[in-house]
């Protein structure tokens, strides 16, 4: 059974209760924030037994890394080495935001946070309450924190507070917190850059493209590179209960996500009709969550086109649509 009450699911979050949750997460508690993406599981990024129960809760196994977060591009001298000029231009164009880079590790990066590999991931959140959080963690010494999305592993990542319950509420206990930000703006995971090359290599789709990174680099992102393990890049990951099929034409008793253009057929349930690419993108997770919620076998999705997030998009749904083995 678990230690987790209804009290401490915080919602309308005061200074105040970040001052709590940021202590807490000094006393090596776990917090559920929202970032702009989706909602993620945190814990002192230099504390091994808290960021053990992140793995835990999440049933995550202990080889896959966790992206840290850090309160401003100031943090990038503490948790890495040997940092390009690229990755800086890319910290300030596009810090606070939905980046993830992938750095050489310093010593403060310790195995239990990189899976054993010598790189670190580092990110600075576009929420005004995930910065608040990582604000107050600063004030009482808090270098960073580990925050993975804040679902059981391999499942869909929630973007609401309420989608963190219902998913991993059994697992945290009396120390725990989630912190209700509404829902995410994003809908889908940052972009995974790895900056560890004389190019930078994008390793996770999301909202920060490949146009973006050139605009700020002026370098094309190349596709070469030594293989590195990222969160998210299961060939199955992202998984609903219910089965997804992609760009078919859904059956009576099916769910159903597509544009607002296409029409739903009959005795179809149709779980989203959004209108643009990033209405598409936000309305997804919770949509492949709401077919689960109406017990549905089978949900099919017209994916969208096109680069940018899109691409990211595309990206989230062959994994999700993927038999796990």
């Amino acid at each position: 059974m678990s230690g987790f009450s209804s009290s401490q699911f915080l919602s309308n979050c005061s200074s105040d209760t970040l001052a709590v949750a940021a202590l807490r997460l000094k006393n090596g508690g776990l917090v559920a924030f929202p970032t702009e993406t989706v909602y993620g599981l945190g814990a002192d990024a230099t504390n091994n037994e808290a960021v053990s129960r992140i793995y835990q809760v999440k049933g995550r196994p202990s080889e896959h890394p966790l992206i840290v977060h850090i309160a401003s591009i100031d943090g990038l001298g503490i948790w890495a080495r040997d940092i390009p000029e690229y990755a800086i231009a890319l910290a300030r164009d596009y810090w606070p935001g939905p980046m993830t880079l992938v750095l050489l590790r310093s010593e403060i990066a310790k195995d239990f946070i990189t899976g054993g590999q010598d790189t670190v991931g580092l990110r600075v959140p576009a929420h005004a309450l995930a910065l608040g959080l990582l604000n107050e963690f600063a004030k009482l010494g808090g270098l960073g924190v580990a925050a993975p999305s804040a679902n059981r592993f391999g499942q869909i990542s929630p973007t609401t507070a309420q989608a963190v319950s219902e998913e991993i509420a059994e697992f945290l206990s009396a120390t725990d917190l989630i912190l209700d930000g509404g829902p995410a703006l994003v809908g889908v995971e940052s972009t995974i850059i790895d900056c560890t090359g004389l190019t930078p290599r994008i390793l996770r789709p999301g909202a920060i493209t490949e146009e973006m990174i050139f605009d700020s680099t002026g370098i094309a992102v190349s596709d070469q590179g030594d293989a590195i393990r990222v969160s998210g890049s299961l060939e199955s990951h992202y998984s609903p209960r219910a089965r997804v099929v992609l760009n078919a034409i859904p059956e009576s008793g099916e769910g159903y996500i597509a544009f607002s253009t296409l029409t739903t057929p009959a005795g179809v349930e149709r779980l989203a009709s959004p209108s643009t690419i990033e209405e598409f993108a936000r309305d997804l997770y919770s949509a492949l969550r709401a077919g689960d919620v109406l017990g549905l076998p089978t949900i099919v999705v017209v994916a969208p086109e096109g680069g940018g997030l899109a691409l990211a998009i595309r990206d989230r749904l062959l994994r999700a649509s993927h038999e796990p083995n």
